[in-house]
């Protein structure tokens, strides 16, 4: 009977669907927890990239409903206001020359490396220019997609400079402190918390990310948020609540949105392309490392302060860093936070200008 068939091909899709995100979740939880195990930045953000990865890779597709996805990212915007303390604004115009020679030193640095990546056809497109900036690597992947870039590839090279630079950082935290580890912090993940400001935090986040979709903002699900998490944090009227589970929740449903997007011949691409790329990241490390010793000489700095000002993100992992060492946390936090700020102004015009020039230098030929 046709009733009977329809109800049959129903339960079968139910059942599909249900496995699917079975082994979605089944392979989450551990990937996250053995990253989270070494401590490596974003790994509950990373962890469940790596399981969409692998069921895409699979063959495999799990449909994300847009709405969660979109408040995910009005999540983090509300974490990237939380983020930015009111006081190292002040820190900024304290040591503004020192500052901003130094975060256009990284960012011209990047940009000619995406530069490079792009003209020698590595990434197309934008992709290696978003993929180079040195600002918040989850920020900067999502404005990246709403500019036009492959938001696999741009995660791709903003996760790896993320690994890459806190592996270095570490190493050098490290020996500068004579090889005594930092103390490592215990999450709770269920903390008592303040539901007004949480109920006021989560409607600003799905309220904000909505709207700036309903009115096609250029990655305002993340940057309406922010913004107005700004203002009401500064005007005294918001306190940004942000339990790690809502956290954590958010991280798990951006890194599901882009790992699922991989493909086979994606992840071929990648694979040809990571000593290229591994190299570039390698070369900005140490370009900024060349920026440090300068801070060094004319600016009085103590080295491990002046490394860590100037790494090329991420942020929190700089500042995780920064915290288990003897260094100046006002000036770190300054400098990455002005990079930041900087790159998520100038980014979408230096991306289309600097591809512009790609494409007239390639047709050129």
């Amino acid at each position: 009977m046709p009733g009977a068939e329809t109800n049959q091909i129903t339960v079968r899709a139910h059942r599909r669907l249900a496995w699917q995100w079975g082994m979605l979740l089944g392979l989450t939880i551990p990937s996250a927890l053995v990253l989270q195990l070494v401590h490596l930045p974003a790994a509950l953000l990373l962890g469940p990239l790596v399981a969409g990865i692998l069921l895409a890779a699979a063959g495999q597709s799990v449909q994300l409903p847009e709405r969660p996805f979109l408040m995910a990212q009005g999540v983090v915007g509300l974490l990237m206001a939380r983020s930015l303390p009111v006081g190292v604004f002040g820190e900024l115009l304290h040591a503004w020359p020192l500052c901003l020679a130094a975060v256009l030193w990284t960012i011209l640095a990047a940009a000619a490396l995406g530069w490079l990546l792009t003209r020698w056809q590595v990434l197309g497109g934008t992709t290696a220019i978003w993929g180079a900036f040195p600002g918040a690597a989850m920020t900067m992947t999502l404005m990246a997609e709403a500019f036009g870039a492959d938001i696999r590839l741009v995660a791709f090279m903003q996760y790896l400079r993320v690994v890459l630079v806190a592996a270095v950082a570490s190493i050098i935290a490290r020996v500068a402190t004579g090889g005594a580890p930092g103390p490592v912090a215990q999450l709770s993940w269920f903390p008592a918390v303040l539901w007004w400001p949480l109920a006021t935090t989560v409607t600003l986040a799905g309220a904000g990310a909505l709207i700036a979709r309903w009115l096609r903002i250029p990655a305002g699900p993340l940057l309406l948020p922010m913004c107005l998490g700004l203002l009401l944090k500064g005007l005294g009227v918001l306190t940004i609540e942000l339990p790690p589970w809502l956290l954590a929740m958010s991280y798990a449903l951006l890194g599901w949105s882009i790992g699922l997007r991989f493909t086979r011949s994606i992840l071929q691409h990648v694979a040809r392309a990571l000593p290229r790329v591994a190299g570039s990241i390698l070369i900005l490390i140490a370009l900024c490392g060349v920026f440090a010793l300068i801070l060094v000489k004319v600016g009085g700095i103590d080295p491990l302060t002046a490394y860590l000002a100037t790494s090329p993100g991420g942020a929190d992992s700089v500042a995780i860093i920064a915290a288990s060492s003897k260094v100046d946390m006002a000036f770190v936090m300054a400098l990455q936070t002005a990079r930041f700020i900087i790159v998520l102004l100038s980014g979408p015009a230096l991306a289309r200008w600097l591809a512009t020039r790609v494409r007239n230098v390639v047709q050129s030929r």
